[in-house]
């Protein structure tokens, strides 16, 4: 009893201390806030008793107990997600960079004269490190009475290699094949498989521009020889893009020593859309920048939009979680009003009553927090293991390239996410103890203990 008393002197300042008096709602922010100071001994370790001990209602700790799964199940739930939405971004973006410049410089009309200059001069420029010219045009493809439309791009190979990395994806032949004049072809390994082309076959391109006859416009035709197959695994390149020799492009689109552009290779691709537009400033020629965030802007517009509602929805399942420990808290103040009672007539003021359920409410919280965090990290780390485990275990594939861009599941877990779950299933725990544990501070003990 003496221990009692001596806590309660301390706490004489706490303008509501009086057994059986009002305890104001609003006080609750220093016990959230300075728990450290607001919260003494026995508090703490009444709190902690009663998280712990085997209550005579087992259906409060069957509630609590589920509250704390329901919280843990959610944090790693949203841990996971997050994770899996960053590593597609991150796979996207290197699979996209592999193919596609960092920034490309293209001339009005598309058609680029003096290339070399303008290359030597962009190439000078801080923060690039290579430049390679590019032709680039759409055309119609033809072999054995099958047609699909290609994107051709006509390269120089030793300086392709400098600002793109498709040699690197070869599986059959090399980039080094297309030669000038030889009229070679290195076609996507989607795009030859849906025309059932092989190396070494003919293949017709008819390009857009075509020549007049007394019969009217015939488009041109020009046979290339297949001379290699890359596979970049990802379908919007693999089904659609087709490499042939820069001259012969210029032969094929009648641009004579014009190019339809540069592609530039920078330090650090996250920094193109500022150097785009430094570029842009400090040119004296009429030409276009354009960086790789533009030309795939729907994809990562399309992967944040999703991650952020994502987030949004899974954050109100752990509130749902959280606030479940609401139900719990209720049911063991109602259980404790005797013992609640005699702290009281002991010396307990309503802030250490308050503070002994936030505990034991915020221990549940802590521990469902903690729980999904490591399952979540360890989880979000491995979840491509385990969906592989899955797909064998029921003979299913998770991920359609042709749909997803991408026929694996990656995963990216960023500390950032992780601390900011772990902050929100935390501030929600909190904040779900409130209300349980001010109903607590009011107990009256004479009506407490009339029955007992």
């Amino acid at each position: 009893m003496a221990t009692f008393r001596e806590y309660r002197r301390h706490d004489d300042s706490f303008p509501c201390d009086a057994i059986g008096s009002p305890f104001p709602l609003w006080h609750t922010a220093s016990l959230l806030v300075f728990p450290a100071t607001t919260v003494n001994s026995f508090e703490w370790l009444i709190g902690a008793r009663y998280t712990r001990a085997k209550r005579r209602n087992g259906f409060i700790s069957f509630i609590s107990a589920f509250s704390m799964i329901g919280i843990a199940l959610s944090v790693i739930v949203l841990i996971t997600v997050l994770s899996v939405m960053n590593g597609f971004q991150r796979e996207i973006r290197g699979r996209i960079l592999e193919v596609a410049s960092h920034i490309q410089v293209s001339g009005e009309e598309g058609h680029l004269a003096d290339w070399q200059t303008v290359a030597t001069e962009l190439h000078n420029k801080p923060g690039v490190v290579a430049a390679a010219p590019y032709v680039q045009s759409q055309s119609l493809l033809s072999f054995d009475g099958k047609f699909q439309g290609a994107i051709i791009r006509g390269i120089l190979p030793d300086q392709e290699a400098k600002v793109a990395d498709i040699g690197k994806h070869m599986v059959a032949g090399r980039l080094e094949n297309l030669q000038p004049g030889e009229f070679g072809i290195v076609l996507g390994r989607e795009l030859a498989r849906a025309m059932d082309i092989k190396l070494g076959d003919k293949v017709a391109v008819a390009t857009p521009q075509g020549n007049m006859s007394p019969a009217g416009l015939i488009p041109r035709l020009k046979t290339f020889t297949v001379v290699g197959i890359f596979w970049i695994d990802m379908y919007q390149y693999d089904a659609s893009l087709a490499l042939i020799s820069m001259p012969d492009a210029q032969r094929l689109y009648r641009l004579g020593d014009d190019v339809t552009g540069v592609r530039l290779k920078l330090n650090d691709p996250l920094d193109a859309p500022y150097v785009a537009r430094q570029l842009q400033a400090q040119s004296q020629r009429p030409l276009w920048f354009s960086d790789w965030t533009m030309e795939n802007a729907s994809y990562f517009r399309a992967v944040e939009v999703e991650k952020t509602m994502m987030t949004l929805i899974l954050t109100l399942i752990v509130a749902i979680a959280a606030f479940n420990l609401v139900s719990g808290l209720v049911m063991a103040v109602t259980d404790k009003q005797a013992d609640i009672a005699i702290l009281r007539t002991l010396g307990a003021s309503p802030r250490s009553i308050m503070a002994i359920f936030i505990i034991q409410g915020a221990t549940v919280g802590i521990l469902g927090a903690v729980i999904g965090v490591v399952g979540g990290v360890l989880l979000g780390a491995n979840v491509g293991d385990v969906v592989h485990l899955l797909e064998r275990l029921f003979h299913f594939h998770a991920l359609d390239s042709q749909v997803y861009l991408i026929n694996e599941l990656p995963s990216q877990v960023e500390r950032t996410d992780v601390l900011l779950v772990g902050a929100i299933s935390l501030g929600l725990s909190l904040i779900a103890t409130v209300y349980p544990s001010w109903r607590a501070a009011r107990v009256n003990p004479a009506e407490a203990l009339r029955y007992e």
